[in-house]
């Protein structure tokens, strides 16, 4: 009898906690990152574009690890792996944004620190190299959550931060895109396809705490003042040490009428749902039913990950200590 006993508690252990013939444990470090979700197939990305992509994605990844690897903090991870994805051109966001109507570009960022909940943001940025990094600057020394336009560049300057000339941020590809759209906008024809090329990272660091960003050049042939939910706080980036972090990419004015990232977080906090049912429900329910597309990526504070994409496909990565690794694009 005794040890039928000890036979049913092994038995109840392995079914509560099995994973793989494994006990599940927080992992020491999450990382996830994407680089946006759209209309991205198979027909209208090159193999060799994919793999530039993703070589990209890995680069981005492997800096941002080494940061948590090294016992470094979660929210600096954010900055660096951003950052490597802002200084690239394949990416809507820094070097590769989309131009605006009036030929310019403009771009958005938000960084939040889940331990704290202190949040930092930009938006219509033309002449800062790194927005996330003035995102940053903003959180960490002013009395404020958001500054904009010249405001936000004369507070830049002043925190000592690389200044460039808009022309840096030009690409070719960018600048035809703009060509496309205004010509189809003479033609009372509908615009490009956006790929939604935005960027963003979550992190759970070995110290329990989250922190995420988000970094994006908008929509092509934007006008008046346009802002997305990327630098929004709650609904493109949220981060909170009780819940998740989460970054999301994809059609900003949905993004914004739903508080996409917050409610997942909210959802989880007041329901008791899980990261991945949550962020299932507003990407693949909530926003399809409302006609949004998009997706999100996020961490939750035991390192469970989730990156729902409504979309054709999502540049994506993620890493969780002890070697997981993932580094893809399309669904399959």
């Amino acid at each position: 009898m005794k040890n039928f006993i000890n036979h049913l508690l092994v038995l109840i252990f392995l079914i509560a906690f099995n994973t793989n013939g494994m006990a599940q444990q927080k992992p020491d470090y999450v990382i996830v990152i994407h680089g946006g979700a759209g209309d991205i197939t198979r027909q209208n990305l090159t193999p060799e574009s994919e793999k530039a992509h993703l070589e990209k994605l890995d680069e981005a990844l492997m800096a941002g690890e080494k940061i948590l690897k090294d016992g470094g903090k979660g929210i600096d991870a954010v900055i660096k792996v951003i950052q490597i994805l802002e200084e690239s051109p394949l990416f809507n966001a820094g070097k590769g944004a989309v131009f605006n109507h009036d030929g310019i570009n403009e771009l958005d960022a938000s960084i939040m620190d889940g331990q704290s909940l202190s949040a930092g943001a930009v938006t219509g940025i033309t002449d800062v190299k790194s927005p996330i990094e003035l995102a940053y600057r903003v959180m960490i020394h002013s009395n404020h959550v958001m500054l904009s336009g010249k405001g936000a560049s004369e507070f830049a300057k002043k925190e000592g931060l690389e200044i460039v000339k808009n022309k840096y941020f030009y690409t070719k590809e960018r600048w035809d895109n703009l060509q496309k759209a205004i010509e189809n906008e003479k033609k009372n024809e509908s615009g490009i396809k956006e790929k939604h090329g935005t960027v963003g990272c979550v992190v759970l660091d070995k110290y329990g705490n989250l922190a995420a960003g988000t970094s994006t050049g908008g929509m092509t042939n934007k006008r008046y003042g346009r802002i997305g939910d990327s630098p929004i706080i709650g609904a493109g980036t949220y981060a909170n040490n009780s819940t998740c972090a989460v970054s999301c990419t994809g059609h900003g004015e949905y993004f914004i009428r739903y508080v996409v990232a917050h409610t997942v977080s909210a959802m989880m906090e007041y329901k008791g749902t899980s990261l991945a049912e949550a962020a299932d429900y507003i990407i693949n329910k909530k926003l399809v039913e409302a006609g949004g597309d998009g997706g999100l990526i996020a961490v939750d504070k035991d390192g469970n990950i989730a990156f729902p994409f409504n979309t054709s496909g999502m540049y994506r990565a993620y890493v969780k200590a002890g070697g997981e690794r993932v580094v893809g694009v399309f669904k399959d």
